[in-house]
């Protein structure tokens, strides 16, 4: 096997250097570009890729389900030995899963697993542990006491996990309740979101936000209806910008912290195992940790 390189091109796509050639390897569709976690995801590919010399693309759906079925089909004409994808909706990309494996192709779902269909691996974030942490340390900033929200993304299954395990914490906590639950995917929606639920339960003591997009845009929310001395809130993700307002913003308590360098490094390696006819482990849980500030 020739020896090639990637690059990440403006288009957000890994290519093979020599030419734009291909060569049989694995070929990812990740949901997005416009998060550090998938940036993050991306480089340690690349660099894993690049360590092992195995050829790697990349394409990038951006939330786009018809782009990523799409890029998937472009994968399949290709003859990528195996596909890693993080779906861009659990469901809907059960299609393009199943046309990968009837065309021999190994299938690795990458911090969002897909419904209704066996893959080769999963590997990501343990959402469902990550979400009863969440609880718990809710629990705690407000005394075993208190009523919540929660900002959501109900069509990728890693959300509903983290959401379950946040319901299912509190259980333990039945003083503290749950009065809100909306849907707030990007920054923007979930702003509208959290701005929505305070108006109407000006009591509401803590927002669970899916990830740190939302929670950060919750923080934003609360500060602007006066409720800093009020609400607690806290994310899941635990990229830069979320850790640096937990250490800095009193209404930012803590964010449950995900590791995708070791979710990029390991779906590289994982394809290679399966190239070489090695079985793997039909799940990889990565246990996710708490960040409360420095």
């Amino acid at each position: 096997m020739k020896k090639l390189t990637t690059t990440i091109l403006a288009s957000a796509t890994l290519m093979l250097a020599a030419g734009g050639a291909w060569a049989d390897g694995i070929g990812a569709s990740l949901l997005t570009q416009q998060h550090p976690f998938y940036i993050e995801i991306a480089k340690a590919m690349e660099a894993e890729a690049e360590a092992k010399d195995v050829p790697l693309e990349i394409s990038i759906a951006n939330q786009d389900l018809s782009k990523q079925l799409a890029d998937v089909e472009d994968f399949i004409v290709k003859g990528v030995d195996v596909l890693v994808i993080s779906p861009v909706d659990s469901q809907g990309a059960l299609p393009a899963i199943m046309k990968a494996k009837a065309a021999g192709i190994k299938v690795i779902t990458v911090d969002v697993p897909a419904q209704d269909v066996d893959v080769a691996s999963y590997i990501g974030t343990d959402n469902y542990a990550g979400g009863v942490k969440a609880a718990e340390l809710m629990a705690e900033e407000l005394g075993g006491s208190g009523k919540v929200a929660i900002i959501d993304y109900p069509t990728v299954q890693s959300v509903v996990a983290r959401i379950d395990g946040f319901r299912k914490g509190l259980e333990d906590f039945p003083d503290v309740e749950i009065v809100a639950q909306q849907t707030g995917i990007t920054r923007a929606e979930a702003l509208a979101a959290a701005q929505n639920m305070l108006q109407a339960n000006p009591d509401i003591d803590g927002i669970f936000g899916f990830g740190d997009d939302a929670a950060l845009a919750a923080a934003v929310a609360v500060k602007s209806a006066g409720l800093q001395e009020q609400v607690k809130v806290i994310g899941f993700d635990g990229m830069e910008e979320a850790r640096n307002a937990v250490d800095s913003d009193p209404v930012m308590v803590g964010v449950v912290q995900q590791f995708p360098d070791q979710m990029g490094k390991m779906a590289v390696d994982t394809a290679l195992e399966l190239m070489g006819g090695a079985e793997v482990p039909a799940e990889q849980p990565i246990v996710p940790g708490v960040y409360t500030g420095q």
